[in-house]
């Protein structure tokens, strides 16, 4: 896939989470990016996929709560499961990655489906294994909730921003009154 040409700029935020400080990355009035400090790397190969090399040194300019982003990641970790539910993403991608990361949305808050399930609702039920590498891919951590699918045995299974956060988010979910996972 060859990257966007769009010559705009990337605003970027830092926010602390009980996990560790949160990057988001914002292209116009989208979340283009969410992922943990630690693993800039990751995020800068996703980005530079969809944008083209050198984004990080020649088109992320820092900003404070870019559309108000930053404040509804923070609102999310002090207890508003449903403060992410409304933010526009731009995830780039094929078709079907476009289509799995959207699945995600359907999984509520304080839930998990299993990789299983996610290829069934994509009226694919043999592509279990597309749809985790392609959750492995998740440019947008916790607004794309791929930390809410889970093995077919219902343990959890990798998660790109490390296991403990994804345990501690799906523990984090159940603890606001949601189901139990």
């Amino acid at each position: 896939m060859k990257p966007l040409l769009n010559t705009s700029t990337l605003l970027y935020d830092t926010i602390a989470t009980p996990i560790g400080r949160a990057l988001i990355a914002v292209d116009g009035e989208h979340l283009a990016a969410l992922d943990f400090e630690g693993y800039e790397p990751r995020m800068e190969a996703l980005l530079e996929k969809r944008y083209g090399a050198g984004v990080f040194k020649q088109r992320l300019v820092k900003s404070h709560d870019p559309c108000g982003f930053s404040s509804k990641v923070s609102a999310y970790f002090a207890g508003d499961l449903r403060a992410l539910d409304a933010i526009p993403v731009s995830t780039g991608g094929t078709a079907f990655e476009q289509a799995c990361w959207q699945a995600l949305r359907t999984i509520p808050a304080g839930t998990t489906a299993t990789y299983g399930e996610q290829a069934a609702r994509l009226q694919n039920p043999k592509a279990v294994r597309a749809v985790g590498r392609t959750n492995g891919l998740n440019p947008i951590a916790i607004v794309l909730p791929c930390h809410r699918v889970v093995g077919a045995n219902g343990k959890l299974t990798g998660y790109a921003g490390g296991l403990w956060r994804k345990e501690w988010l799906l523990k984090h979910e159940s603890a606001q009154g949601q189901i139990a996972c």
